[in-house]
C-alpha cells in the first residue's frame, strides 16, 4: 500500500531587504536625513553618507547615556552643540532621543549665518520646535541672553583647531556636567612649536620629539588633546578618551568624554605648567591655564 504523498510546501516568497534597514532607527525622519543630504532625493544611501551617519551613529550612542542621566537627576535637559556647522548632530539627536521628551532643548551655536538660517528653516519645516539656533561667537555665546546660565551637556563635532577650546571655554563657563569632544585640525600647538624650534633645541633634548617637520604637526596634534584633558581635570571633570569609530572610517577620530566631579585632579594644573614650561610653550599658557578652577 504506498503512503500519501505528503502535500507539497507552499512556494515561498522572494524576500527583497530594504537596503536602510540595517542603517535606520525605528521611527527616524526620513525627510531629516534628506535635508541633510545623508540620504539622497529618492532615499537613496552612499557609501561616503553611509560611512558619516555611522561616525553621528556611534558619536549618539555614548552621547545617549549622558542625555539619560541628566534626565534621571533632574527635570530638564539643556544640550549645546557648539561650531555646530550644518547641525547634523544637533538634529539627529533630537530625532532619536529627545522629540519625544518635552523637557529638553537643544542649542546649535555657530557663526555663519547661512548655516544657522538654514538650520532654523529646517527646524520649523521638520515641527522641531525645542531646537534654538545662535549665529554667536564663543564670547557672545557666553554672555547671551538666549542661553540659560546653565548647560548640561556641550558638544563638539569636528570643530576645526581652537574651536574645540572655544567649546571647552564656553563648557566651564557654563558649568556644563557633560563635554563631548571630536578634535579636528589641532594646528595652534604645532605652530608655537614650531616657531620656538630653534630655541627648544638649546633647552630640551625632548625637542627631538618635533624635530622633522610631520613629527611637529603629529605630536602638536596630538599634545593639544593631552593638554586639553588635563585642563579639564584641573576644573573637575573625570576624562574618558577612546575612539570614535574605526580609522579606517576617519582620521580624526579621538573621543573626548569629560563628566564633571567637582573634584579637580590635585596636581592636573601643575602638570599642565609644567609641561608648558618643559616644551617651551609658555605662549600658550592663556588659553590652556586660564583662571584657576574654583
Amino acid at each position: 500500500m504506498k503512503r500519501p504523498r505528503p502535500a507539497a510546501a507552499p512556494a515561498s516568497k522572494p524576500s527583497f531587504s530594504d537596503p536602510l534597514a540595517d542603517v535606520l532607527r525605528p521611527g527616524q525622519s526620513i525627510e531629516l536625513l534628506k535635508e541633510l543630504h545623508i540620504l539622497t532625493r529618492d532615499g537613496k544611501l552612499n557609501q561616503d553618507s553611509r560611512r558619516k551617519l555611522k561616525q553621528v551613529y556611534h558619536l549618539c550612542n555614548f552621547i545617549e547615556p549622558l542625555l539619560n542621566e541628566v534626565l534621571a537627576r533632574q527635570d530638564m535637559l539643556t544640550l549645546a552643540d557648539h561650531g555646530a556647522g550644518k547641525s547634523y548632530l544637533g538634529f539627529i539627536l533630537y530625532d532619536l532621543f529627545l522629540k519625544e521628551r518635552p523637557c529638553s532643548h537643544i542649542f546649535g551655536i555657530e557663526t555663519r549665518d547661512d548655516l544657522v538660517e538654514k538650520s532654523r528653516e529646517l527646524a520649523v519645516r521638520l515641527g522641531f520646535a525645542r531646537m534654538t539656533f545662535l549665529n554667536a561667537t564663543v564670547a557672545e555665546s557666553i554672555e547671551s541672553g538666549r542661553l540659560p546660565p546653565t548647560i548640561d551637556i556641550v558638544t563638539a563635532l569636528h570643530a576645526c583647531n581652537t574651536a574645540t577650546d572655544d567649546a571647552i571655554r564656553f563648557a566651564l563657563a557654563k558649568q556644563a556636567r557633560h563635554i563631548v569632544l571630536v578634535p579636528c585640525c589641532q594646528a595652534e600647538v604645532a605652530a608655537v612649536l614650531r616657531e620656538h624650534k630653534n630655541e627648544s633645541f638649546g633647552k630640551t633634548p625632548l625637542s627631538e620629539i618635533w624635530r622633522h617637520p610631520i613629527h611637529t604637526r603629529e605630536f602638536g596634534s596630538h599634545l593639544t588633546n593631552v593638554l586639553r584633558c588635563l585642563q579639564l581635570e584641573s576644573h573637575g571633570y573625570q576624562i574618558t578618551v577612546t575612539e570614535l569609530v574605526g580609522w579606517e572610517h576617519s582620521l580624526k577620530n579621538e573621543l573626548i568624554i569629560a563628566t564633571r566631579t567637582d573634584a579637580p585632579r590635585g596636581n592636573a594644573r601643575e602638570r599642565l605648567q609644567q609641561i608648558l614650561r618643559e616644551l617651551n610653550l609658555q605662549a600658550l599658557e592663556g588659553r590652556f591655564l586660564g583662571p584657576q578652577s574654583s
